[in-house]
């Protein structure tokens, strides 16, 4: 069971199906992200503090959802609760790993945000690309039922990243791309990114309805997105690879495809059905 920290809480436990009280709520999935997690905080805090500075109306959160780490994460968390106050950064802790969709998922459910932003504990995408992914949900107004998303993508650094990569990795990545393609998403090309912003309806809609708790759990989300015909941008976002990826290129692929290959069957069988859920 997910339990948020007592020194990183203030009142009742945040739902989302309650009405939003904050501009922006930003999820932050973390798994033994001791080493990595300072960097992005830093970087994430420092641009959410001087955008307060100049706009004292936006109000922010930061939601570290520690999935079961093993090391110091949920401390170095805890340490900017501190710094911060428990009214900007809060910590929720997962007792056993339930993988980042599972984590992500905690977070999202807990938000008090009108938009919420998935963002990676690596920092791998530039924190300040936030305003990017904000126009890109703004270009999509009017939203139908108060959702959209706007999704952070790669895929203009497609061709530098395979330059880098050996031809093993270049034809796993491909394999999962011509997957996805050809199972559940088409219109996105990159899934992968953890840089997604949605409305908070957009959000109770489809996690409500999510079921894959690992990596591919980006798929199914977008296509429950597809399925409710909640609008979708794709925006080009600044991307480094950072160091200490726990994705394990072989096997982690693999445990994606026959996820792929869930999300299709579930859905067309029935097993898996989409339901409209409503805010409190």
């Amino acid at each position: 069971m997910p339990h948020e920290d007592a020194e990183c809480r203030k009142g009742s436990a945040p739902n989302l199906r309650d009405p939003a009280t904050r501009e922006l709520s930003v999820v932050v999935p973390s798994y033994n992200e001791e080493n990595r997690l300072p960097l992005m905080m830093d970087e994430a805090l420092d641009y959410l503090e001087n955008r307060q500075k100049q706009d004292p109306s936006f109000t922010y959160e930061v939601i570290v959802v520690n999935d079961g780490s093993k090391d110091q994460t949920a401390k170095v968390a805890k340490e900017y609760c501190k710094k911060y106050g428990s009214d900007k950064v809060r910590v929720i802790s997962l007792e056993k790993n339930r993988g980042k969709g599972g984590a992500v998922r905690t977070g999202v459910f807990s938000s008090r945000g009108k938009t919420i932003l998935m963002a990676d504990a690596d920092g791998a995408t530039k924190f300040a690309d936030i305003e990017k992914v904000e126009e890109g949900l703004k270009n999509l107004r009017p939203w139908p039922e108060g959702m959209a998303i706007s999704c952070g993508s790669r895929a203009h650094l497609e061709k530098d990243s395979i330059a880098k990569r050996s031809y093993f990795r270049t034809l796993l990545m491909y394999g999962f791309h011509f997957l996805v393609w050809f199972l559940c998403v088409k219109e996105i090309r990159d899934t992968q990114c953890g840089f997604k912003l949605l409305t908070r309806q957009a959000a109770l809609q489809t996690f409500s309805n999510l079921h894959i708790e690992r990596w591919a759990f980006d798929v199914e989300l977008l296509y429950i997105a597809q399925r409710l015909k909640i609008p979708i941008a794709e925006v080009a976002v600044n991307w480094t690879e950072i160091e200490g990826s726990k994705l394990v290129p072989f096997w982690s692929w693999l445990q994606m495809g026959r996820d792929l290959l869930f999300i299709r069957l579930r859905y067309m069988t029935g097993a898996w059905k989409l339901e409209a859920k409503k805010c409190n």
